[in-house]
């Protein structure tokens, strides 16, 4: 049986980080957690864990977390955030890939909370996440906020059943907050690349995310709590073609 290595970077995830790390005992054979000088108490809560706890400057999402895969003891990895943790069907799935390991990588899908409420439709779901892999068969790549382990060509990926559960915001001031900082450094990322915002761009963008989400991906099927999701969707993404533009101009960061 192919032992594998949890691997989660953190930074004052005090609210939930417990949940991630009871939902993973019997399920890694090794905890690495690469904390970015957390100010709360992470890392006692860390420590009451088997874990390997260390500290590291932050780097960016994507290099933090490629990072972190290089301290992993085993090449199976299972790469969780701090706010997310595993269904108990999903721990049951995981299991039984680990008695059979038939792919390189398997996705699963992530169920998002919102302020206690789980949503169901639109970006939130099936939201699906590859987070299980064999570590030689790819990195984590794109952008260094919304990173994803990229699996080398001709690499085999499964799926299994059950729900990665995720509290990405704890309270809608903290849904505006994020989304303002993701908006920025987005931005950022895109003009490193010589991405392009013309005038028009950011409200493209607000309309195309709002009705994609909402009305495509069937955000309205969640009432209210849908409806501010997939609104705040598409100002955040507005505000990260704006800021792009910004940039664009002046050429520096903002």
């Amino acid at each position: 049986m192919p032992k594998i290595s949890a691997v989660i970077i953190t930074y004052n995830e005090e609210l939930f980080i417990d949940k991630c790390l009871v939902s993973i005992v019997g399920i890694a054979d090794e905890i690495v957690i690469v904390d970015s000088f957390s100010t709360d108490a992470t890392e006692e809560i860390c420590k009451k864990y088997d874990v390997r706890f260390v500290k590291h400057e932050f780097e960016g999402y994507r290099d933090q977390k490629n990072f972190a895969l290089r301290l992993a003891t085993y090449k199976n990895i299972l790469s969780l955030d701090a706010d997310e943790a595993l269904s108990d069907r999903l721990r049951e799935s995981i299991l039984a890939a680990k008695e059979k390991w038939d792919f390189d990588g398997y996705l699963f899908n992530r169920r998002n909370n919102f302020c206690g409420k789980w949503i169901r439709h639109s970006q939130w779901y099936p939201d699906r996440q590859l987070r299980l892999f064999y570590s030689d068969k790819g990195q984590f790549g794109k952008l260094n906020l919304h990173e994803k382990f990229i699996m080398l060509n001709g690499a085999k990926v499964g799926k299994l059943k059950g729900d990665l559960l995720h509290w990405p915001f704890s309270s809608h001031q903290d849904h505006l907050d994020k989304m303002s900082e993701y908006s920025l450094i987005g931005a950022g990322e895109f003009h490193k690349a010589g991405r392009k915002a013309s005038l028009f761009t950011p409200y493209i963008h607000l309309i195309w995310g709002f009705f994609r989400s909402y009305i495509i991906r069937g955000g309205f099927l969640d009432g209210y709590d849908g409806f501010l999701i997939c609104s705040l969707y598409a100002k955040s993404a507005f505000n990260k073609y704006r800021k792009l533009r910004q940039l664009n101009k002046n050429g520096v960061s903002r």
